[in-house]
């Protein structure tokens, strides 16, 4: 079954119903709670015979037989009482509300999903499906949907890279709408890369994959997202768990973690002051397993990442460029990685790529090692795929095809066995180059901000990029820096 005209038929709807001031966020989040009942209703009929654990008075059918204003009022009833339930659908519903206030629309959103067999169709199609429209969800900048939405060639890069096994276990401490997962899940059942016993698959299913998201709406798009590409049950319990990562130590302990986390350097809560005003609060973490103590959301994630892993374990982590350079706590962090794990790999990334505007980042690969008395990390191999590099969201994203040298470069076979493309004399524009440990610890506040390559567009005028990348980057960068003045007059605010 071809995706592309569900999508379309889905998504068309769309446009009718943002007339009626429905956003694309909105809209999503009614369909899933739709497509869910849906599939509850058809996994209750048989052959499944399932106890699916939705209450006779809110089936699927109970609902597509109502109208007008016995629908609305039938339909707000029925999401606040699923949202009560345990597991899997409780989380779906969780503080879920209607936005569809006309319900002959309303009706014709439920007609068009009845129209469907969900259950029978391929777990790709329907990942597919909802794979299409959270990217669609993402594009809308408006909603800011797109800080939950990694780039998904990536996502797949990195996980070609970190190559998961079957059997292990993959985490995300702040999973968004699921991303890693299902590269991960792709991944591990893809027959050219293994062919799964009926043990392996029921762990695929069933313990693989465990998560955090704080934001409701997310958690239940990423729940859905899981859901539709065949990972867990809809009568189980659910693997994404609503509570911050940061708080306390990891009670668990996972052989991968892969993970994009959220933007922005300050972790804050909101309160109401004494006036009645919402304020901001910085939000620091005493954690007794952290190697410094840190309003930095950024620096927080990685000490947390080190600490869910196996003396096994491998992460693969998206991280600003202020991880690799900021003073304090970022030098005591970046020291004691070096120390302690095996920090072996870091892509730089280009602009451009990230639905949040502003965003220079990289990918750090890091394996964890058991206590020692000395440093894991003897040297760092660098890839730059920032210089001289031009992507757009729109008229130029970043592809799968576009990492593919990073991948080779890497060399997932066995990375230990690498050959670098830089050369001073012979290729001074090669990418991929290695820095001995020593080197980058004794550069100021040990940064590991390196670069080497010539950014042309700074001396060769005749190739300089098209004028609407040149606009794009300067967007980028003026982005980047309203972002550090808004953090520092923040910080002359607390003060």
């Amino acid at each position: 079954m071809n995706a592309a005209p569900i999508i379309s038929r889905v998504w068309s709807f769309c446009t009718t119903l943002r007339d009626d001031g429905v956003s694309y966020g909105d809209y999503l989040e009614q369909l899933t709670y739709l497509i869910f009942l849906k599939m509850a209703d058809e996994y209750a009929k048989p052959p499944y015979n399932r106890k699916v654990g939705i209450p006779d008075q809110y089936t699927w059918e109970n609902l597509k037989k109502r109208s007008g204003a016995d629908l609305e009022a039938h339909y707000i009833e029925l999401l606040r009482a699923l949202g009560t339930q345990k597991g899997v659908l409780g989380q779906i519903f969780t503080k879920s509300q209607n936005k569809i206030q006309d319900p002959a629309k309303l009706y014709r959103l439920i007609e068009m999903i009845d129209s469907t067999q969900w259950v029978v169709m391929g777990a790709d199609v329907k990942g597919e499906i909802y794979e299409g429209l959270l990217e669609k969800n993402a594009e809308d900048t408006k909603s800011g949907a797109g800080q939950y939405f990694t780039p998904r060639s990536l996502i797949r890069a990195m996980v070609e890279c970190i190559r998961p096994e079957p059997g292990k276990t993959i985490a995300d401490p702040a999973c968004g709408t699921g991303g890693f997962f299902l590269a991960s899940y792709d991944y591990l059942t893809n027959p050219d890369n293994y062919q799964l016993d009926k043990s392996q698959k029921a762990f695929l299913k069933h313990d693989t994959f465990h998560g955090n998201e704080i934001v409701a709406n997310t958690r239940r798009m990423c729940l859905m997202n899981m859901f539709l590409h065949n990972i867990g049950e809809i009568d189980g319990d659910s693997s994404v768990a609503p509570t911050d990562a940061l708080v306390a130590p990891p009670t668990t302990t996972y052989d991968y973690v892969l993970a994009n986390p959220p933007f922005g350097k300050k972790s804050s809560m909101s309160f109401t002051n004494e006036e009645g005003e919402q304020d901001t609060d910085d939000l620091t973490y005493n954690r007794q397993d952290f190697w410094a103590t840190t309003s930095n959301k950024q620096l927080n994630f990685v000490q947390h990442i080190r600490s869910m892993l196996k003396t096994t374990g491998k992460a693969a982590v998206v991280v600003p460029d202020n991880v690799l350079f900021e003073g304090g706590a970022g030098e005591t962090v970046r020291r004691k990685l070096l120390d302690n794990t095996e920090l072996h790999t870091i892509l730089r990334l280009p602009t451009g790529i990230f639905y949040a505007q502003g965003v220079k980042a990289n990918v750090l690969f890091f394996d964890n090692q058991a206590a020692s008395p000395d440093p894991w990390t003897k040297e760092v191999w660098y890839y730059d795929y920032r210089t001289n590099v031009h992507h757009t969201l729109k008229k130029k994203p970043m592809r799968f095809e576009d990492l593919q040298d990073f991948i080779q470069c890497y060399n997932p076979e066995n990375r230990h066995k690498r050959k670098e493309t830089y050369h001073p004399e012979k290729n001074p524009d090669g990418r991929w180059r290695k820095y001995k440990v020593d080197e980058l610890l004794a550069r100021d506040k040990a940064s590991l901000d390196v670069f080497w390559l010539k950014d042309k567009s700074l001396t060769d005028l005749d190739n300089l990029p098209e004028p609407d990348d040149i606009a794009a980057e300067i967007i980028e960068n003026l982005e980047a820096g309203l972002n550090s003045f808004r953090e520092v007059l923040a910080g002359l605010g607390k003060e």
